[in-house]
């Protein structure tokens, strides 16, 4: 405790500095009974002491309860604390009860591991506190240095209750219960306290004891869970996606939207016709293109991107904000950028016409569409056009293409050459289009089209992607690299064991390259053995992700890739970038706005890019996970209408409990359980990916085309259930199979009984939204 010194007056209160260095230097808590025993203050003059604190409360100086005291504006010494963000591998967090009459933000509190001088550890020097996350809660001492406030965690709190989002229902006796939204929660909750919420509303709740199973209390009503935007919305609170700007983040974006843009210090090519080719209702432009003859059988080629490095600096409100989003994350009704519109969708978008600052890389292609010389430069710009993919296919399938478009797919063509030299993976994966109408109905669901228009983006895309990772290699410079790594040893083993079981052979000793896959299927003329074989060489692969460490890119066939073009919408692509400023010397002066100076990488980035690799690599897979889910809830509920229908499928996978299968040209995975097979037993094969009948030999393998009647069909989850067509119905498309195999006999399994809980219904066709799904992968 610290010492203090007793003011001597008649009634031996201390004054109100006296209090303020006590709360303040103490490393205890100090509440008034500490305050009374620091100034010897008994008997009556407590109650003089209790109305001193109170003005001081009343006079914004001090701030908390009785029991423990805080100068206003600052920490108790000892509270709970939530972890808002994980950045760099360090933790923030910040109190998890902040009540500060100044209207300020609470403090941000770096949590230090551990208590100062190595006390609070284990054997080792590890901390005892577990790794901490975002949403944790610890009680912590905490402390204000000079460089801000610090955390020690003294232990870990359980979680407070998390919010479940469900859909309230009712069942034959009247009780409401929460039916989930998620397809892997298999059981609705008892609601205990209701609220304002009625039946079939999407709500938020809260369980009110140790589980949801005891029973939840709804804690916001959301409204009607077919509604525009409801997908999507279960989706972003499904997966903890950030899509509220902090104000700090839009102020300093609004300010930093305000720099100019000239010529002086950049290089000017408004001269030249840039196209930018995006889908017909995309939102931001990152990239344009241009090309031209350079008189030897080759190509001039410019690759312009979005110079967001310009706006969004390193250290700020706004770049941790984008950090901690990692990328936008697209749904078919809505778009949760990572940088603010006033920058995504409008300062840093490449608009016809406008001019816009700009990174562009200089391309010269040989007549085989090898890259000879590449040059990055900071560039202003004017886009001549910007043209819907559709658009601009026609324009060159017809004749009518204006010289700029001809010379763009005249390099492709190039560019091509290369490409299939190099022999990368060649996978034919289509992608569902949802397109809604303008009141947020579902219009359609379809197969992209795959356009020409698409693959010339694309290989600009990859050949500027190619030199910016090559010209980072050449200054020994920080690249954050998009690895594809050669599929493991497991996988190939499982994979030759898979290909045993179809009479076909994999030698494990030659070197592995995307080519073998590619001849594997090129010899398979039979449609649903193609898509067989298809499905195992997808389960080979490992997934893409970044890292500072240069290990190929195996899907490409590329040695060294870096993602480049998209620094909208991916935050490594805007480290890239921020790498090139350094290394290249594009750094522009100094500008005059109150934004940090640098528009290259931090020390501190340089030290932890490894870190923020892995951050931002879970962020991706995070919003690919949540975009799927809402494609899946939009087919479901396209599909809605249709239960007992029957569709064209192929199955994509197989468990020991059922197989999936997918409806052949609009997705949607549908799960056929083992028990509605029949009164045969089904054995699983592992290796060969089958289920097969004991009785009947039946077989049902991954790739197989079958007819399948669609048996309930959920917008909320996104789940379908498929049942196999009873004998006298439609035949089996399967290897092997001897017959149509049959369904067991059962009731109406969605009815309910009074007092039963409820089984998932499903009402109208979904309505969410009004903006096409859009596909922003270009370039890997």
């Amino acid at each position: 405790m610290a010492r203090m010194v007793k003011q001597n007056n008649t009634q031996g209160l201390p004054s109100r500095e006296q209090v303020l260095e006590l709360i303040e230097t103490s490393d205890k808590v100090i509440g008034k009974r500490e305050i009374a025993k620091a100034f010897g203050i008994k008997g009556q003059e407590k109650i003089a002491l209790k109305k001193l604190l109170k003005d001081m409360a009343e006079e914004g100086l001090i701030d908390g309860k009785k029991t423990a005291f805080t100068r206003m504006g600052g920490v108790p010494k000892v509270t709970v604390l939530s972890v808002a963000e994980i950045e760099d591998g360090e933790a923030f967090a910040v109190p998890e009860n902040w009540e500060a009459d100044s209207g300020k933000a609470p403090p941000r509190l770096l949590v230090i591991e551990g208590k100062p001088g190595g006390k609070g550890k284990g054997k080792g020097g590890k901390s005892r506190i577990p790794a901490l996350k975002v949403g944790d809660r610890i009680l912590a001492r905490t402390e204000e240095t000079g460089r801000g406030w610090t955390a020690h965690p003294m232990k870990k709190l359980p979680a407070k209750n998390e919010a479940l989002m469900g859909v309230v229902e009712l069942d034959g006796s009247g009780k409401p219960w929460l039916a989930p939204v998620d397809k892997k929660v298999r059981n609705s909750s008892p609601i205990s306290d209701l609220g304002n919420a009625e039946e079939g509303q999407l709500v938020l709740a809260e369980a009110t004891g140790r589980s949801r199973k005891t029973g939840v209390k709804v804690t916001e009503v959301l409204g009607d869970p077919l509604a525009p935007k409801s997908f999507s919305l279960i989706a972003i609170e499904k997966h903890g996606i950030p899509h509220v700007f902090p104000d700090a983040a839009i102020e300093e974006a609004e300010r930093a939207a305000k720099l100019p843009v000239t010529a002086d210090k950049r290089e000017d090519l408004r001269h030249l016709p840039i196209v930018a080719i995006d889908p017909a209702d995309a939102r931001d432009h990152d990239d344009a293109i241009w090309a031209q003859p350079d008189g030897e059988g080759g190509f001039e080629a410019l690759v312009a991107i979005a110079d967001v490095s310009y706006y969004a600096r390193p250290g700020g409100a706004l770049d941790r904000e984008a950090r901690k989003r990692g990328n936008s994350v697209y749904f078919p009704d809505r778009v949760v950028p990572m940088l603010p519109e006033v920058l995504s969708a409008d300062v840093c978008s490449l608009r016809e016409g406008e001019d816009r600052a700009a990174m562009a890389c200089h391309l010269k292609i040989s007549k085989d569409g090898a890259i000879r010389d590449w040059r990055f430069t900071r560039a202003i710009v004017r886009i001549d056009q910007v043209i819907a993919y559709e658009d601009a296919q026609a324009k060159v399938d017809d004749g009518s293409a204006p010289d700029n478009l001809k010379h763009l797919w005249s390099c492709w063509k190039a560019l091509a050459k290369a490409r299939a030299a190099r022999e990368p993976l060649d996978l034919d994966l289509p992608e569902r289009r949802v397109m809604l109408d303008e009141d947020g109905r579902i219009k359609e669901i379809a197969v992209r089209e795959r356009l020409d228009a698409h693959r010339v983006v694309e290989d600009f895309m990859i050949a500027a992607n190619v030199a910016a990772a090559k010209a980072l290699e050449a200054k020994n410079a920080p690249v954050v690299y998009r690895v594809h790594e050669t599929p493991s040893r497991e996988k190939l083993i499982a994979l030759r064991e898979y290909l045993e079981t179809l009479g076909r052979k994999l030698a494990l000793g030659q070197v592995i390259k995307p080519e073998l896959f590619n001849r594997m299927l090129a010899g398979i003329d039979d449609e649903a053995n193609r898509a067989q074989l298809m499905e195992a060489v997808l389960r080979t692969q490992t997934q893409a992700y970044y890292g500072p460490g240069n290990l190929g890119h195996f899907g490409l066939a590329l040695g060294s890739y870096a993602h480049f073009t998209s620094p909208i919408r991916r935050y490594a692509d805007l480290l890239v970038h921020r790498s090139l400023v350094d290394s290249y010397n594009l750094e522009q002066a100094k500008p005059k706005q109150d934004v940090p100076p640098a528009s290259g990488l931090s020390d501190k980035d340089k030290a932890d890019l490894g870190k923020i690799a892995d951050a931002i690599s879970k962020t991706e897979r995070r919003a690919m996970e949540a975009e799927r889910d809402t494609i899946d809830r939009y087919v479901a509920a396209w599909l809605a209408s249709r239960v007992g229908e029957t569709f064209d499928t192929r199955i994509t996978g197989v468990q020991s409990f059922g197989f999936f299968a997918t409806i052949e040209g609009l997705g949607g995975d549908g799960l056929v359980p083992v028990s509605t097979l029949g009164s045969d037993y089904f054995r699983y094969d592992e290796t060969a990916q089958s289920l097969i009948g004991d009785r009947t030999g039946t077989s049902y393998t991954v790739g197989d085309r079958l007819k399948l009647k669609l048996a309930e069909s959920n917008a909320l989850t996104g789940a379908l259930k498929f049942e196999v067509p009873d004998e006298g119905g439609s035949k089996v498309e399967s290897r092997g199979g001897k017959g149509s195999p049959r369904r067991s006999s059962g009731g109406d399994r969605s009815s309910n009984k009074p007092g039963q809980k409820p089984r998932h219904k499903q009402g109208k066709r979904g309505r969410p939204g009004n903006i096409r799904h859009q596909s922003r992968k270009k370039g890997g």
